[in-house]
């Protein structure tokens, strides 16, 4: 399971996800306002809330911030009412995208999306034309620099971790079932083990190679639909050599 990792890869390595750090509270707030609305604000017998929270922990979010999104999710505070929606189609030789939205207009954004792609050289689809090929679970990213393989392995595996990849060259990826997110950082955390993100995501069971400006054309389609209001997620199944990776960091 190496999917996740070029596009995340890439966006460390660029210092994208820490310039995004206001929008990711933004897209974790949103997502525990939502999980909060369908299921409660009682995270213990919501399991999609649980993972909500988890996720916002691990990008460092107060935990006010996270009490009042609850409370806006059940009613207590006053909030938008946001429509979870998904976007899916094809850019850059044939790449598929999956875009995940909550929107307080559908219309608005289903128009925005279309231009997007449209714009930046892609093809929206019809809903379950790329669907199939991504396959949900939990992601918990670490630093190479914080654990060995072997004892990052003792660790996960013991709290339902499936596979650990370490493809990347500064961060190794744990991939599970999305229920096991959270005592997977639990695990971590009790081992002295930081962790750097942790979200229910989805990863592609196949992959698409990219030469360099098939990927540079890419990356603006994704960075694009990635910097819309709207979009909490977005995945694609490509891939890159080594070679074509080092160049892309620095573009």
């Amino acid at each position: 399971m190496s999917g996740h990792s070029k596009w995340s890869t890439i966006k460390r390595k660029k210092g994208k996800l820490d310039a995004q750090r206001g929008k990711i509270f933004t897209r974790c707030i949103r997502e525990i306002i939502i999980a909060a609305r369908e299921g409660g604000g009682d995270s213990s017998a919501n399991s999609r809330l649980r993972t909500a929270i988890t996720t916002a922990k691990a990008a460092n979010m107060p935990s006010a911030n996270i009490e009042r999104a609850i409370k806006k999710g059940t009613g207590e505070l006053p909030g938008a009412t946001y429509e979870e929606n998904t976007y899916e189609g094809y850019g850059t030789s044939g790449v598929a995208i999956y875009v995940e939205v909550l929107t307080d207009n559908k219309n608005r954004t289903t128009a925005e999306i279309r231009h997007v792609f449209s714009k930046y050289g892609g093809n929206l689809g019809e809903n379950g034309c790329v669907g199939w090929l991504f396959d949900p679970k939990g992601v918990v990213t670490v630093s190479q620099d914080a654990v060995s393989e072997d004892r990052l392995l003792e660790v996960v595996l013991e709290a339902g971790a499936e596979d650990v990849n370490s493809d990347s060259d500064d961060a190794f990826e744990i991939y599970s079932p999305i229920p096991d997110l959270e005592s997977i950082s639990k695990a971590l955390g009790d081992a002295g083990i930081q962790v750097l993100s942790s979200e229910a995501s989805r990863v592609p069971q196949t992959m698409v190679m990219l030469e360099e400006e098939d990927a540079v054309k890419l990356m603006r389609l994704l960075d694009a639909l990635e910097d819309h209001d709207d979009v909490q997620k977005v995945y694609s199944n490509f891939d890159v050599s080594p070679e074509t990776m080092e160049k892309l960091k620095g573009r």
